[in-house]
């Protein structure tokens, strides 16, 4: 479906956020439309103060940078506050009920729990029991925040989503998969380049392949050959690469010369942080035709669409 033919209505069905793959085309479209009339306003300085005396409760179980300031800004602009909880895996196992959490905070005037790093089988017991929306930046299952975002920036730097080509090459992430699916299903062509060593995930690629084809494949050009978009990612988040990983992915590594097979103009993104000189050079990274930035900036006004759909 072309984005472009869509006439949004402003509004989503569902209560929670988890996974892409909860979504359709339709819906992600609303997303994408949501996040652009958003962006409008912050750039016209227009008043977007719609949550005006509601909290959002942050429970993170993972480090962030970008995300976490995003939302803290983003949560502000809206005229919002935002509430820090504390996250322990030892108070989780400790006597903690999932069902005691969420309903004792939604009674403090909480509209929202935006969560990350907290396991899908924990989301599953928040969404069952909880009254207000539930939002998931990241966990293990993927990063339906980081998809909108860069599924709205493409849209934004190409005028369309549809008919282009999406090369994602590197060690194969959980964005990689939220990515894969929301791509397809806006009727991208998605070829996927990753060693033998780090397969993606087989039962959401064959989910995924119900939408349109995936190409696979252990050669980078292959993947890279007339994509319109080159993305990768860093290896590893939370830990150092190590000298195996580097010689394993080494052929995969975004420079000079892997771009000279994509199309021309092709652009190039990646969700951050970066490390320069491994999965990506400093040339392509910081070049005319990276869309870093952009991402970064768009992230904000991905999550104040977000808020602005799903709180009610």
């Amino acid at each position: 479906m072309d984005i472009n033919r869509y006439s949004p209505s402003y509004g989503v069905n569902h209560k929670h956020l988890i996974n892409i793959s909860d979504f359709s085309a339709e819906e992600i479209f609303e997303f994408l439309y949501a996040t652009k009339a958003m962006k409008a306003k912050f750039i016209a300085h227009e008043d977007t103060r719609i949550l005006l005396g509601t909290t959002i409760a942050l429970l993170f179980g993972d480090t962030s940078l970008r995300t976490r300031s995003a939302l803290e800004i983003g949560i502000r602009q809206l005229g919002g506050t935002c509430v820090n909880l504390p996250y322990n895996e030892s108070d989780m196992h400790a006597g903690e009920n999932v069902k005691d959490i969420v309903n004792v905070i939604s009674r403090y005037g909480v509209g929202a729990l935006v969560t990350r790093g907290i396991s899908r089988d924990e989301l599953r017991e928040f969404c069952a029991f909880s009254e207000i929306s539930i939002i998931n930046t990241a966990n293990e299952q993927g990063v339906p925040l980081q998809t909108l975002c860069d599924l709205f920036t493409i849209w934004e730097k190409k005028g369309k989503i549809e008919g282009l080509k999406l090369a994602y090459v590197g060690k194969g992430s959980k964005n990689a998969v939220s990515l894969i699916d929301g791509a397809i299903k806006c009727g991208m062509e998605v070829a996927v380049a990753r060693p033998e060593e780090f397969k993606l995930d087989e039962f959401s690629l064959n989910d995924t392949r119900q939408y349109g084809n995936v190409l696979v494949t252990e050669n980078p050009v292959e993947a890279v050959r007339n994509a319109d978009i080159v993305y990768t990612d860093n290896y590893n988040y939370h830990s150092e690469t190590t000298e195996r990983e580097r010689e394993i992915l080494l052929p995969y590594q975004v420079n000079n010369s892997l771009m000279s097979y994509a199309a021309h103009n092709a652009q190039f993104m990646h969700s951050l942080p970066a490390k320069r000189g491994v999965e990506v050079t400093s040339e392509i990274i910081d070049g005319k035709n990276s869309l870093v930035l952009e991402q970064g900036e768009n992230k904000l006004h991905t999550i104040k669409s977000a808020l602005a759909l799903l709180i009610k």
